[in-house]
């Protein structure tokens, strides 16, 4: 069966690794239930329930959440969602919030979106408002939004800097197009979180748990305000919410996306009290804390956990039963260059998959 999925541009994306995923996850035998605890633009989710499995998805972020609902639960005729996402292409634009802050005419630069495409995004965005949708269509809608605004920005993939000349695909016209939507009756059922992910695994039982949290940087250098999540999607929040959000910095951020308002355990670039990574103190609890037979970690060579660490955090919690390191070329997010005085030129970026059975 063919099987295709559909997100964003991602830092962290799993798309290039997705058949090396499904083939241990299948390799296993007797699972059934499988927990995504980061699920991010939700394509690994999308490829696990297209498989058969049932599914359950978690992520604190609001964009991850409609994603996931688009994905795996709507339900309705596609000729139902076609027909909500003419209307919204059918209206004409005009400037509103997003276009005062994100929206730029073609001499400017330093701008996410050119003029035109944020007009479309106002009138798009509080059409959605106005029709008050049920969460269904709402889903289907924003989803929809987010992967035309993705398709049309002046960036490197996220949204901290923007670039310094207008990218080719930002001159398109904003367009919205059904998402691929993965529902089918006859597939089992799926289940979809935003919660922490210590209350999400706390009194839930699954076959595996696949893991691919957030990696902070293991560059001492590096601003830690450059590899935060919800940092570099700060947009994806306030097209979700359209709650006009109070802003700051040259890239427009909103307020609460700043480092000590929201950032992830997992990203974190400090010590603890006892001398080690507070990310690495975090991924041993969730090893711990997880009730499922099998845990499926993804991480990466340049995260804050060195491979030995993952290692020695696995045999504290389990067996391991397979492990292996692909390499594959880094994104666009990942080769950017911030500075010459931390920027990497390795060229292969290594990913390591760590499959253990719990004790």
């Amino acid at each position: 069966m063919l099987i295709q999925t559909e997100g964003i541009k991602y830092a962290g994306s799993k798309l290039k690794i997705l058949p090396f995923i499904t083939e241990k996850i299948n390799a296993i035998g007797g699972v059934r239930r499988v927990f995504d605890g980061f699920s991010g633009t939700t394509r690994v989710a999308q490829c696990l329930y297209q498989s058969g499995y049932e599914v359950t998805t978690n992520d604190c972020s609001v964009w991850s959440d409609i994603f996931a609902h688009c994905y795996l639960l709507s339900h309705k005729p596609l000729s139902h969602y076609q027909e909500l996402i003419s209307h919204l292409n059918s209206l004409d634009g005009y400037c509103g919030w997003f276009s005062e802050h994100y929206g730029g005419n073609e001499e400017d630069t330093k701008r996410p979106f050119q003029l035109k495409n944020t007009m479309k995004l106002d009138a798009i965005r509080d059409e959605i408002d106005r029709l008050n949708l049920d969460l269904d269509d709402k889903c289907v809608a924003l989803t929809s939004l987010i992967l035309a605004l993705d398709s049309v920005d002046s960036t490197l993939g996220h949204y901290v800097s923007y670039l310094a000349q207008w990218s080719k695909r930002s001159y398109n016209d904003l367009t919205l197009k059904l998402p691929h939507i993965c529902y089918r009756p006859e597939l089992p059922e799926a289940h979809v979180l935003r919660e922490d992910i210590f209350d999400a695994v706390r009194e839930r039982e699954f076959d595996l748990a696949y893991y691919d949290p957030p990696y902070g940087s293991n560059n001492e250098k590096m601003p830690p305000s450059r590899v935060r999540y919800s940092a570099y999607y700060h947009i994806w929040k306030s097209v979700i919410l359209n709650d006009h959000p109070q802003l700051f910095g040259k890239a427009n951020r909103r307020e609460d996306s700043r480092d000590e308002v929201a950032s992830s355990v997992f990203e974190e670039f400090r010590k603890s009290e006892s001398g080690r990574f507070i990310a690495i103190e975090a991924i041993e609890r969730l090893l711990r804390e997880t009730c499922s037979e099998y845990i499926l970690l993804s991480y990466s060579s340049g995260g804050r956990a060195t491979k030995a660490e993952l290692l020695e955090a696995i045999a504290a919690n389990g067996q391991l039963l397979d492990m292996s390191e692909i390499d594959y070329r880094k994104n666009v997010m990942a080769s950017m260059k911030w500075s010459n005085e931390w920027a990497s030129c390795d060229d292969v970026n290594k990913e390591y998959l760590f499959l253990m059975r719990k004790r």
